[in-house]
């Protein structure tokens, strides 16, 4: 790559880190700027999975004060990211690229929906709540599997999925959640790299920019983003995935 595209990818990924931080999505910003500038897209979406490691990583580290208090569900929950993530990752080195873009719009806006429902969910589940399903209960963690097979294969409003799962079955405060679902997204990115890493062409220049500039923006999403009020971050979300619907839609 050229020194003008270079510093593209890498600034693809500081927006791209920050906004993964906040809500998800950021794949939506350096994997399309990636097939602009020629790569394959598998190539394209293997080497961006990479690079957006280390700034999930690090936007999980800025929320480390929202997760005291959920280490259980941080365990439980990402037994279901680690499997559904590898499950992903070795469906997209085996299925045709566009298997999922006729369902993926569908599940990104039916997410979005649940996050705009959120506060009355809350009070529906408040009224009838079982101290013994306060996580959601199995089908939960089937939820969560069925999102980290889709951030294994693709990666893109991954953080939107899990904030409607999480605003539909779970009770608590949105930014605590939010610091789940960046942890979530990092094993299920991380199982992923590992794969691509042992059978998969990486083009790790891109990787390496997108990896640095992922790691900046999730440190400043994260500062800014866990300031937010509930509904503005709700807000954000809905906008973001309602964003990245129309675009998988229309390509």
């Amino acid at each position: 790559m050229e020194a003008l595209e270079m510093a593209a990818v890498g600034a693809a990924g500081v927006a791209a880190g920050g906004i993964n931080a906040v809500v998800g999505s950021g794949t939506l910003i350096t994997f399309p700027t990636l097939l602009a500038f020629g790569f394959p897209p598998v190539l394209a979406n293997v080497s961006n999975n990479l690079g957006l490691v280390p700034g999930t990583v690090s936007a999980a580290y800025g929320y480390r004060r929202e997760m005291k208090g959920q280490l259980g569900r941080l365990v439980r929950f990402g037994t279901a990211s680690l499997i559904g993530g590898l499950i992903g990752a070795l469906l997209l080195l085996t299925l045709p690229d566009d298997a999922f873009q006729a369902v993926v719009p569908v599940l990104i806006l039916a997410a979005c929906v649940l996050v705009v429902l959120q506060p009355w969910l809350n009070r529906r589940l408040k009224e009838r709540e079982n101290p013994g399903r306060r996580d959601g209960g199995a089908p939960m963690w089937c939820g969560v599997l069925a999102a980290g097979v889709y951030g294994g294969y693709f990666g893109a409003a991954q953080g939107v999925l899990l904030m409607g799962l999480f605003g539909a079955f779970i009770l608590d405060d949105l930014q605590r959640l939010n610091a789940v679902k960046n942890v979530l997204a990092s094993i299920v990115n991380g199982v992923a790299a590992i794969v691509f890493i042992a059978v998969a062409d990486v083009d790790w220049t891109a990787a390496g920019l997108i990896a640095a500039g992922s790691t900046v923006g999730g440190l400043v999403g994260a500062r800014y983003g866990r300031r937010l009020p509930p509904v503005a971050l709700r807000g954000f979300i809905v906008v973001v995935g309602v964003t990245a619907s129309v675009i998988m839609i229309v390509s």
